[in-house]
């Protein structure tokens, strides 16, 4: 059975990364999503797609999945670019609008 593990990325609306310090394990789905006729929702006979898993270290992950006989996909955290800028920068005079 085949598991994702990787770092959450930052929440696009808010500034904080509260949420982007442990790992999270979760299941691939197995089956397929279907709607119900009488409400519209989508829903699946797979509970395994509810099952998030949160590891402090991305080894603790790993020993989690091979204990279990899981195959791990990791997914590596993309490096963050910080650009320092200043609010005075948008009223200097060499500025290129």
């Amino acid at each position: 059975m085949k598991v994702r593990v990787f770092k959450p990325a930052k929440n696009a609306m808010q500034s904080g990364r509260a949420g982007t310090k442990h790992w999270v394990m979760e299941f691939e789905p197995r089956a397929q999503k279907l709607p119900d006729h009488l409400m519209g929702w989508i829903g699946s006979t797979d509970t395994r797609g509810q099952v998030r898993m949160e590891f402090e270290t991305l080894e603790e992950a790993q020993a989690f999945a091979a204990k279990h006989n899981l195959t791990a996909e990791i997914e590596q955290p993309k490096s963050r670019k910080i650009q320092i800028k200043s609010y005075a920068d948008n009223f200097a005079f060499k500025r290129v609008v």
